[in-house]
């Protein structure tokens, strides 16, 4: 009895191994041909601007109290302790400025993952959709630094996943 149940398991492991479909996907170009993606570019675009032309503000200001303390510190009959309130004065919006850079990187970090959360987790839907309908097992992406080896028996579903996303 226990013979038996070896042997059918021994039989039956093998089939079930050559039973399994592996995909690949190219998640870059799927996700470049999403029209989502052009509305999120743009949306960062637009932002980046915004606080692109707010901080050349910021810098200029900067740029002319630096100015202005180059005239006053030449200047001999100007009393030390003005000089160094404005050198306090200067370094503190450059503290301001750096501070602002920072909020900005961040802000904008983060808008992006915002943005890019929706289209991802569509991206996702439509790969296991894909994976579901054509009975894979593994759909991987198809990324040189990933795969070490690809055999000729897995199948590139790059073209199937953008028709299920409505896309050419």
């Amino acid at each position: 009895m226990i013979k038996r149940f070896i042997l059918a398991i021994a039989v039956i492991f093998p089939m079930s191994i050559f039973a399994q479909k592996f995909g690949v996907v190219d998640l870059e170009s799927v996700f470049q041909a999403m029209p989502e993606t052009e509305t999120m570019k743009a949306q960062l675009t637009e932002s980046s601007k915004k606080y692109e032309a707010e901080f050349q503000k910021l810098r200029e200001e900067l740029d002319r109290l630096y100015a202005q303390f180059q005239t006053i510190s030449q200047d001999k009959d100007t009393p030390e302790s003005i000089k160094e309130l404005r050198m306090q004065e200067i370094q503190e919006r450059q503290q301001n400025v750096e501070k602002f850079q920072n909020t900005a990187h961040q802000d904008l970090t983060r808008l992006q993952e915002q943005l890019m959360a929706p289209i991802q987790q569509k991206l996702a839907e439509a790969v296991k959709t894909v994976g579901q309908e054509g009975d894979f097992t593994f759909i991987f992406p198809n990324e040189q630094q990933l795969l070490l080896y690809q055999g000729a028996t897995v199948i590139n579903v790059t073209d199937t996943v953008k028709a299920k996303l409505g896309l050419k």
